[in-house]
């Protein structure tokens, strides 16, 4: 019992030290950074309207990723299998890497990331401990649908970014293929699908979150 107890607090100070982590630095990736050298300098290439509303795009980029961090840290927490736990570990540690890239373009543009970074986290870990306590399935499903918008997002913001800033399309393309193995990943773990309400719910929550992300 006590065991128990213990590797449950082990769980919650990891949880909590990682969001301050999130939140107060910088997490470095484990995967080289998608930008080649060669397009680095294209910031200079672009119009200063341009390199704002890249670097705009990208911070509503690195919510997302603080977002994703909260979402699977909290059904990790709660996940019911240690296999689903490691699957939302190692889902995590990918999106981390999202995170440190997107922080980066997000500098070189000139930029800054969101004032609210630390009511996106809570507000998104509170939603994926909610969903976590309906069962795996269900978590699974919450995982593969947010997956799935998030990856349509990026899809959108390949058509807004500026032709020429090479740098943040390589890396919100890298960023895309990796929300769409995460779907697929949730899907084959056998992820329910959610009701038509649910997604139209997490829609809405994602266009106020990326509107307002733009901005703040």
């Amino acid at each position: 019992m006590n065991s128990r107890r213990l590797n449950g607090l082990d769980q919650l100070l990891a949880s909590v030290d990682r969001a301050l982590r999130t939140v107060a630095t910088t997490p470095p990736a484990s995967r080289a950074y998608p930008a080649h050298t060669e397009t680095l300098d294209t910031a200079t290439e672009m119009s200063a309207r341009e390199r704002r509303e890249a670097a705009a795009l990208m911070r509503v980029n690195h919510v997302g990723e603080v977002c994703a961090q909260a979402l699977y840290d909290a059904q990790a927490l709660v996940a019911r299998s240690p296999e689903l736990r490691a699957a939302f570990d190692q889902a995590g540690q990918e999106e981390s890497d999202h995170l440190a890239w997107t922080e980066q373009r997000i500098q070189e543009l000139g930029g800054r990331t969101s004032i609210l970074n630390p009511v996106w986290y809570l507000g998104a870990f509170s939603i994926g401990l909610a969903a976590a306590r309906l069962g795996d399935r269900a978590s699974l499903g919450f995982m593969a649908e947010t997956e799935r918008q998030v990856e349509q997002h990026l899809r959108s913001h390949l058509d807004r970014l500026p032709e020429s800033d090479l740098a943040s399309r390589a890396i919100v393309e890298q960023m895309k293929n990796d929300e769409a193995q995460h779907a697929e990943a949730a899907v084959l773990k056998g992820a329910a699908s959610l009701p038509m309400p649910v997604r139209w719910a997490m829609r809405m929550a994602a266009r106020v979150m990326t509107k307002t992300a733009h901005y703040v």
